[in-house]
């Protein structure tokens, strides 16, 4: 009896140790880890146009574009369009040169050479970064804004204002897999001139969607696809002449990244090395000998130690 006595006891006693250490102890509800995606895209452009990602901070980026002149050119001799080695070979080619420096983790600024004696400036802005955890963010959202100023010499522009062209740009991408991302680009350019005539404005807007799809760890498939909303039929030009086009962009790239470079070879129907150009004024439709080839090299170095 004196046993199951000392057993009730002894039972009873660690029962109300184990309940006072459960009453005393708080309960503790750890918030979810913020998780921030990461490479959404592989360089900060996908090809022609800008994407989200910027350089990282105190770090300065060297890229040189080139576009070629189209493939097979309508009309052409066959034997001048063999010798131009499908426009690699014809003496003609837009070139972009460029730097770009980030001095934070959310803002980028660039200087270019753009080609036909144009030069450009930006800043590109990091707004939202993609996210899961206590807060929920589905997107990254960045901001371009760039400037064109033409530096050849027009008798025909009374000041040096009408020179300069303005672009906005919102960016709006999602990483949906490790393999998959897609951008959309609504954007609107300002002419500080227009040509003469009716149906012309100083405003013209453009939608694009472009994208990403991971193939290896240092290969990627890319494509862009931008559509001019306005500005392409009926226009007027100094002459006299009517002009219509379809405003349609596409271009297909890949990615290679050696670790020290990325390199981007791609095929597009422009052979335009501004952006402005390539929304706002690109008048080759999307047949066959419209296409033409080009590539990109990008270098990054750190100027902090």
């Amino acid at each position: 009896m004196k046993k199951i006595l000392s057993l009730l006891v002894f039972g009873l006693g660690f029962w109300a140790v184990s309940m006072a250490q459960e009453t005393t102890e708080p309960e503790t509800n750890e918030a979810p880890k913020q998780k921030f995606t990461r490479a959404t895209f592989n360089s900060t452009r996908i090809i022609n146009m800008q994407s989200t990602e910027i350089v990282t901070p105190g770090s300065l980026q060297f890229m040189i574009s080139h576009h070629f002149s189209p493939l097979w050119p309508e009309g052409g001799e066959t034997g001048d369009n063999l010798a131009q080695l499908l426009g690699l070979n014809s003496g003609l080619a837009y070139t972009y040169l460029s730097f770009d420096y980030s001095p934070t983790n959310w803002m980028n600024l660039g200087l270019a050479a753009a080609g036909r004696s144009r030069y450009e400036g930006w800043a590109k802005f990091k707004i939202l970064r993609q996210q899961t955890g206590q807060k929920n963010i589905p997107v990254s959202l960045g901001w371009y804004s760039l400037f064109n100023v033409n530096a050849t010499k027009d008798p025909t522009l009374t000041t040096s204002w009408n020179k300069f062209s303005f672009m906005h740009q919102l960016l709006i991408a999602r990483k949906f897999s490790d393999k998959l991302s897609l951008q959309l680009m609504p954007t609107l350019i300002h002419f500080n001139i227009v040509p003469y005539g009716i149906n012309n404005s100083n405003l013209v807007g453009s939608i694009g969607l472009g994208g990403k799809y991971k193939l290896t760890a240092n290969k990627n498939i890319t494509f862009e696809y931008a559509r001019q909303l306005n500005m392409y039929e009926n226009l007027i030009d100094k002459n006299g002449n009517i002009i219509n086009y379809k405003p349609d962009l596409l271009s297909l790239g890949m990615e290679f990244n050696t670790g020290g470079h990325l390199f981007q070879f791609y095929i597009g129907n422009t052979t335009n090395s501004s952006n402005i150009d390539q929304l706002a004024r690109n008048s080759s439709s999307l047949k066959f000998s419209n296409w033409a080839l080009g590539f990109t090299i990008n270098r990054s170095m750190s100027l902090t130690k």
